[in-house]
């Protein structure tokens, strides 16, 4: 699709994996960012919101963790993060959400438009470990964030999975 080119569909191009854009008119003003890519795909595509994700950027510390890091939760937007399970699966002792500005400079995206692929996953940025939940893998095909408001990437959950690096673990409450 002309002009959706973004650092997560960089990423897929030059991976060669397969994937579809699906875009909408994002509504200014509104916060929902996960739950509006929900109500716009369950309605326009009958997809099911339990395969719409979500990602969320968090810093841990603590555990087998020198110092605090950044790293990415990427879950259903029906969900709820447990930051402990999440700390678990990265090694270190606590999560919590990141500080918007911690997240924006981390992965160069809007709060809204975090994708879980970006320039970290081709090693041109310092990695950001990934955490994706257990569920997100039953389903042929997943939506994430292609890295702007209204840009969604339907990709095979093993294609995420693998180019994130990502941890599979449960990572609901």
């Amino acid at each position: 699709m002309a002009g959706t080119a973004t650092p997560a569909t960089t990423v897929l191009d030059r991976s060669g994996v397969s994937y579809r854009l699906h875009t909408y008119v994002h509504a200014k003003g509104t916060t929902r960012f996960g739950e509006e890519a929900a109500d716009v795909l369950t309605a326009r595509l009958g997809v099911d919101a339990v395969r719409i994700l979500k990602t969320l950027v968090i810093t841990a510390s603590g555990g087998t963790a020198a110092r605090p890091f950044t790293a990415v939760a990427v879950l259903p937007v029906t969900a709820t993060l447990s930051t402990k399970a999440a700390a678990a699966a990265l090694g270190a002792g606590r999560a919590a959400m990141a500080d918007p500005a911690v997240a924006r400079r981390a992965t160069g995206y809007v709060l809204g438009g975090v994708s879980p692929l970006g320039p970290w996953c081709t090693g041109a940025r310092h990695a950001l470990p990934t955490v994706v939940d257990e569920s997100v893998a039953a389903a042929d095909t997943v939506f994430c964030s292609g890295g702007r408001r209204g840009l969604e990437i339907e990709i095979a959950p093993t294609d995420l999975i693998a180019l994130t690096g990502a941890v599979l673990t449960d990572l609901t409450r």
